[in-house]
């Protein structure tokens, strides 16, 4: 009898669910073999991927037949390249630490300037545009609808960031204590933080409902195909 190649894919997800789905009944070797396949599988393709797209064209083919310049230029990474592999030699180890405090540097700098370009100075124009008349009437909206969407996001805003500050000062009682107007303004950013997550939360749990009634609903249409 022969199979069609849509039929044992169809098959093998299907049993790849039931083995992820066993995990229901407490971690045992079948979840176990369905995330190693998971992972190994992952690695490869991750690893397939970045030979053909990263390592080749862009490392190794402008290094034998590229210009003299071009060459220079892939020195560098190449060379720390081969220090990040020698960390699995044991005598070469400390040779690997510097592709990764280098790697380590530049992530950072990426992380900050990617929060400070596209989170906080972004958020902080966000949070003032309602109390722009000018831009209000443009738009067309309500002026006092927006302005008070932006007294709330405003207010969110800057009690989470209180609610971060731990700055105290020392009571005449001799504890060490925020004042009450940094203890209200903080109590108000714990809310907001609440909800935040609480919304995230909600979004994350109806995600992963609306991937297993899928799942659910493959298996059921995969016993009705015969």
């Amino acid at each position: 009898m022969a199979f069609s190649m849509e039929f044992l894919s169809g098959a093998l997800s299907f049993l790849l669910t039931l083995l992820v789905l066993s995990y229901l009944i407490g971690d045992n070797p079948l979840f176990r073999l369905a995330t190693y396949t998971f992972v190994g599988v992952s690695a490869g393709y991750v690893a397939a991927v970045a030979w053909h797209y990263v390592l080749w064209p862009e490392l190794f083919l402008p290094l034998l037949s590229g210009a003299l310049q071009a060459r220079l230029l892939l020195l560098p990474p190449l060379v720390l390249a081969i220090l990040l592999l020698a960390r699995l030699l044991p005598p070469l180890e400390k040779a690997g630490r510097i592709p990764l405090a280098f790697l380590a540097g530049v992530a950072a700098a990426v992380a900050v300037g990617g929060a400070v370009t596209g989170t906080l100075l972004p958020q902080a124009r966000a949070v003032l545009i309602p109390f722009d008349v000018r831009s209000v009437i443009t738009t067309g909206a309500s002026p006092l609808e927006r302005l008070f969407e932006g007294a709330v996001a405003l207010v969110g805003v800057v009690s989470a960031l209180v609610y971060f500050h731990f700055g105290a000062r020392r009571q005449k009682e001799g504890n060490v204590r925020r004042s009450r107007i940094n203890r209200l303004v903080a109590w108000v950013g714990r809310l907001f933080i609440a909800v935040t997550f609480g919304a995230l939360f909600a979004g994350v749990y109806a995600a992963a409902l609306t991937a297993l009634i899928e799942r659910l609903m493959f298996l059921w249409t995969f016993l009705r195909s015969f």
